[in-house]
C-alpha cells in the first residue's frame, strides 16, 4: 500500500510539474515586447582625442664654440626676455684670434696704401696693387669671422620664453654643440591629435574654413582650459600603420597655465544632420560587431548588423537602420533567430525619455 501511495503521489508530482512546464511555455509564448524605431533627429556628438601639448616656439640652445663655460647668468625655469645674456663661455683664446686678425688687416692696409702710392707714379703694375687689395680683403673677412667667433662665446635669448633645466654647471669644459638648456615661447601652444581617415573626410567635407572650428582641451586634471582653440593645420599625409593623420590646434596661452610636454584630449563638437539614434540597451554583441533584433511585417525576429556612428549617454548613433524599422527594446535574451513575437510599438521618444536622456 506504501509503494502504491508513493507512486501515486509520484505521479501527481510528475502532472503538476509539467502542468507548470507548460503553463510556462503558454506564459512565453503570450508574452508581448516592447518594440521602438530609431529617433531621426539633428543632433551634436562630441568626441575625445589624445593630445600631445606643445610650446609654438621651444628649441635647444647649444654651445656654438669650444671651451669652458665661465658664466651662467639664469636660472632654471626663470622667464627671459629676447636678446637676454644667459651663458658666457671663456673667451680668451678667440679675444686673441681677433686682436691677431685687427694686426693683420692694419698691416695689410699699410701694405696696400704704400703699393697704390707706387701705382700712381706707375713704379709698380696694376696687377700688384690689385694683389694687395686681394690680401686687405682677405685679411678684413678673417677678422669678421674671428669677431663671430668671439661673439658666439655670449649666448643670448633668441625669443622670450622660459628656460628648462640647466644641463651643464659653470666651470665645465663644453664641446662645440653641447647641450645647454631649451627655451619655449609659450604665449601659445600648439596641440596634436590624430584623426582616422574616416573621421578626417567628414571634418574636412563639412567643414568651410578650418579656421572657423573651435575645439576645446581637457587638462590632465578633467578640467577645461580657459581657451577655446582653432584647428589651423592637418598634416600632409596619413600614416600608414594607424590610419590616423595629425590635426593641429592652436591655444593662447595668455596666464601660462600650459607648458611644453603636457598632454590632455580635445574635444571636438560637430552637428549631424538627421542622426539615427537608438538605446544602447537594444543592441547585442557578436565577434565585435553590433546587432539589434528587428522584427519583421510577420511579427519574426531578425538580427541586422549596425555601426556605430558615435555614443552618448545610454545611446548609440547608428548607421544600418531606417526610420520605419522596427527592433527589439529589451528583452533581447529571451529571444532567438526567427522566433515569431508579439509585440507593442514604444515611441521612440518614449523609449529614450526612460532612459532620463534629453538630448539637445
Amino acid at each position: 500500500m506504501k509503494k502504491l501511495f508513493f507512486s501515486v503521489g509520484l505521479l501527481a508530482l510528475t502532472f503538476a510539474v509539467f502542468s507548470c512546464k507548460s503553463e510556462h511555455q503558454k506564459e512565453e509564448e503570450k508574452r508581448e515586447f516592447e518594440v521602438t524605431q530609431p529617433l531621426i533627429k539633428d543632433t551634436l556628438v562630441t568626441k575625445d582625442y589624445v593630445a600631445q601639448i606643445h610650446a609654438f616656439q621651444h628649441i635647444e640652445l647649444r654651445a656654438l664654440e669650444q671651451g669652458y663655460l665661465q658664466n651662467i647668468y639664469v636660472d632654471e625655469g626663470q622667464i627671459v626676455n629676447k636678446g637676454q645674456r644667459m651663458f658666457k663661455i671663456m673667451p680668451n683664446v678667440y679675444d686673441a684670434d681677433v686682436q691677431k686678425m685687427r694686426a693683420e688687416v692694419n698691416l695689410a692696409q699699410i701694405e696696400y696704401n704704400n703699393t697704390k702710392l707706387l701705382a700712381d707714379k706707375d713704379v709698380v703694375s696694376k696687377n700688384e696693387l690689385a694683389l694687395q687689395k686681394a690680401k686687405l680683403d682677405k685679411t678684413k673677412a678673417e677678422l669678421t669671422l674671428a669677431q663671430t667667433h668671439l661673439n658666439f662665446t655670449n649666448i643670448n635669448a633668441p625669443f622670450s620664453g622660459i628656460m628648462d633645466r640647466l644641463h651643464t654647471r659653470e666651470g665645465s669644459l663644453l664641446e662645440e654643440g653641447e647641450l645647454l638648456t631649451t627655451l619655449s615661447n609659450n604665449s601659445k601652444m600648439w596641440v596634436y591629435f590624430n584623426v582616422p581617415e574616416a573621421e578626417y573626410l567628414d571634418f574636412v567635407t563639412q567643414s568651410k574654413d578650418l579656421k572657423s572650428e573651435h575645439v576645446k582641451l581637457i587638462m590632465a586634471n578633467g578640467k577645461y582650459f580657459n581657451q577655446d582653440g582653432i584647428v589651423d593645420a592637418i598634416e600632409g599625409e596619413f600614416n600608414n600603420e594607424t590610419g590616423n593623420i595629425e590635426f593641429r590646434a592652436t591655444f593662447q596661452n595668455p596666464q601660462g597655465i600650459l607648458r611644453h610636454g603636457e598632454t590632455g584630449s580635445i574635444e571636438v563638437t560637430k552637428g549631424l544632420k538627421n542622426a539615427v539614434i537608438i538605446p544602447q540597451k537594444s543592441t547585442f554583441e557578436v565577434l565585435e560587431k553590433k546587432f539589434v533584433f528587428v522584427v519583421d511585417k510577420n511579427n519574426v525576429i531578425k538580427s541586422k548588423p549596425i555601426e556605430i556612428i558615435a555614443e552618448l549617454p545610454h545611446v548609440f548613433i547608428v548607421k544600418g537602420l531606417s526610420k520605419n524599422d522596427k527592433f527589439l527594446l529589451e528583452g533581447l535574451r529571451l529571444v532567438k533567430e526567427n522566433d515569431k513575437i508579439e509585440y507593442k510599438l514604444v515611441k521612440p521618444e518614449k523609449a529614450l525619455s526612460d532612459l532620463e536622456l534629453y538630448a539637445e
